[in-house]
């Protein structure tokens, strides 16, 4: 793990970094010490590590919480090189959707295809920041909606560090398998008005969830509208979860 990077603002401490290639960053405290909860956060489609909803975020759990945060590019993304098969990909979708055909499963199926590397790319992280001694081994939650809970529903699903998350804006068809392997608290964000994941499909990906707790967010809106109240919901989800 290398540094290249570090600032501090209002109590917050950012550090820009790399790991075998993936650039991430890491909020925490200013004068963190000790081990403290760590949260992954997971960015939306065509955004990356530092996209103004993850900053806002990240930098509101450390400050309210003493949390760290940590967020990567994801494959393709943000600072990270194009992968041709992803491009290939992508295009071939939207002439399927042109053509007619439901986007909600392509969406699902490019998701998957990102999963398999992303899941193995997040666990390293989390092995990276957490030997450092103002992280340390300490719980970790995982947030991510949109591309970040297509991906992060396997992630959740195989990684036991994880005792809480967040997810949302996201469907059933890729991703109910490992849906039904998350057993940990789970706080689900759905917008009613969902122009790109079907009402139906967001609930149905709700209902393979197995965990004893999970709580369903149903808001009025677009894709993009989720509430900004739901941050500080969120806030008291992790602080019961992670302490």
């Amino acid at each position: 793990m290398r540094f290249i990077s570090e600032t501090s603002s209002d109590g917050v401490r950012e550090q820009i970094f790399t790991l075998d290639e993936i650039p991430g960053a890491l909020w925490t405290p200013e004068d963190a010490v000790g081990t403290r909860p760590l949260v992954l956060m997971g960015h939306g489609g065509g955004q990356h590590k530092k996209a103004p909803g993850v900053l806002a975020r990240a930098r509101r759990f450390v400050t309210a919480c003493g949390f760290a945060v940590v967020a990567v590019d994801v494959p393709a993304h943000g600072d990270r090189p194009k992968i041709e098969e992803y491009d290939r990909r992508v295009t071939e979708n939207r002439a399927r959707a042109e053509a007619g055909e439901e986007m909600a499963p392509l969406i699902a199926e490019f998701q998957a295809l990102v999963a398999r590397r992303t899941v193995p790319e997040w666990r390293a992280v989390l092995d990276a920041v957490q030997r450092l001694p103002y992280v340390g081994a300490g719980p970790v939650g995982y947030w991510g909606v949109s591309l970040g809970c297509g991906l992060g529903v396997p992630f959740v699903a195989a990684e036991p560090r994880v005792r809480a998350a967040v997810l949302g804006l996201g469907g059933a068809p890729a991703t109910a398998g490992a849906a039904a392997r998350i057993t940990v608290p789970v706080e689900f964000l759905v917008q009613w008005d969902d122009e790109r994941v079907p009402r139906d499909q967001s609930l149905a990906l709700f209902d393979a969830l197995a965990s004893p707790e999970k709580t369903l967010h149903a808001n009025p809106g677009k894709h993009g509208e989720i509430p900004a109240f739901e941050l500080e919901s969120t806030l008291r989800f992790f602080a019961r979860h992670l302490g």
